[in-house]
């Protein structure tokens, strides 16, 4: 029987769409499926109260890449929205990412050199040469109050232990900046799609065969039947039955509250860094677009162990989960008629631009037998 379809595109996130638009450019045609009710997998945005919710947690547009960046606003325009978040440590607030203006509000330090001697002493007592967790990394890196007040309880939420039980590379680096700058990103291009990212996700989907609401493992034979070729974004240990065991991931749950007044925190992005407050961050969604709505949405953020029926949204790269991983590659790198890519599939933690230029990249080796960068990603 012949194949209704070129590519299957099992799952309709960043990658997906990416991957179906650009086949669909080159003449493919493309099925998108998809179990949720709706496309965009966790980019996807909820209209309330005239706000574009960012449903499954804030998404910050950044690159470095002009390719990338002129891709996106090929589809919608982006707006200038500048991701400045603030941490609430026991009520004190402090500007992210570390820089002179957090050192002003830690220290009351006024210059750059006052600040370098301010960590170097912190570091310096500590004297750790060698970390041999997250705790002791930090503390070599950035010492005492930045470790204790901006990083220590809000790590230890997100990755459900204690920073002392985490390994020490999780934390490569910290970012430390010495001038008052409270940019988060360093990265040249930055903003938010205007009217939300559904239009960006609507745009690299027009014209496509789109089907929601369909679990494609309660009829995986029938799914593969219709299409040459696969492109699966899912759960790369589900596809193959679990058989070298589960990867592991952290989950996310999200609790959204209607306020009746037009500003309720001031900032997009609040981040709540004791531990014992058991949400990592709230976010009101109308600053990212600049709302002025009578109404405001804010969504609390709450980390969660992930179980098999919960969204996985960090995977968790330690040696165990790595050394599964690697078997279940070893797999789909024998495939030949599968592509495999995405966070889920490659059991790789993903920024937005960087799915769309291993999308973008993926196609061009694919079809174009290229091996184009897609800039500084």
């Amino acid at each position: 029987m012949k194949k209704q379809y070129d590519y299957l595109i099992v799952g309709s996130g960043l990658y997906g769409c990416v991957f179906a638009h650009e086949a669909t450019n080159r003449g493919k045609s493309c099925l998108v499926i998809d179990k949720r009710g709706h496309t965009g997998g966790n980019v996807y945005c909820e209209e309330m109260e005239g706000i574009n919710v960012h449903k499954y947690g804030a998404h910050i547009f950044h690159t470095n890449s002009r390719e990338i960046w002129d891709y996106v606003n090929s589809f919608v325009e982006f707006n200038r929205y500048t991701n400045s978040p603030v941490a609430n440590y026991n009520g004190e607030l402090y500007n992210l990412p570390f820089n002179m203006n957090t050192f002003y509000q830690l220290w009351k330090v006024k210059t750059p050199a006052e600040a370098r001697a301010m960590i170097k002493s912190q570091v310096d007592e500590n004297k750790v040469s060698n970390p041999a967790n997250l705790e002791e990394q930090a503390l070599s890196l950035v010492g005492t109050d930045i470790y204790e007040k901006l990083i220590k309880g809000y790590t230890e939420k997100q990755w459900g232990r204690s920073a002392t039980e985490l390994p020490a590379f999780i934390i490569k680096r910290l970012p430390v900046r010495f001038t008052y700058d409270n940019n988060y990103f360093n990265d040249k291009y930055q903003g938010i799609p205007i009217g939300g990212y559904n239009k960006l996700t609507d745009g690299l989907l027009a014209g496509i065969d789109v089907r929601l609401g369909v679990d494609y493992f309660e009829s995986r034979a029938d799914w593969d039947a219709m299409a040459a070729q696969v492109v699966f974004t899912g759960n790369i240990d589900q596809y193959y039955d679990y058989r070298f065991g589960r990867l592991e991931y952290r989950s996310l749950r999200f609790e959204h509250t209607i306020y009746n007044e037009e500003n309720h925190q001031g900032n997009a992005v609040v981040n709540y860094t004791t531990r014992d407050i058991p949400y990592t961050r709230t976010i009101e969604h109308k600053h990212f677009e600049f709302g002025s709505q009578p109404k405001t949405v804010v969504t609390r953020e709450y980390p969660e162990e992930w179980t098999p029926d919960k969204e996985a949204y960090y995977p968790v790269n330690d040696a165990r989960n790595t050394e599964i991983f690697n078997r279940y590659r070893a797999l789909a790198d024998r495939e030949s008629n599968v592509i495999f890519g995405g966070r889920l599939a490659e059991y790789k933690y993903y920024d937005m631009h960087q799915i769309i230029g291993s999308a973008l990249k993926k196609v061009s080796v694919h079809f174009d037998q290229t091996t184009t960068e897609y800039g500084n990603q």
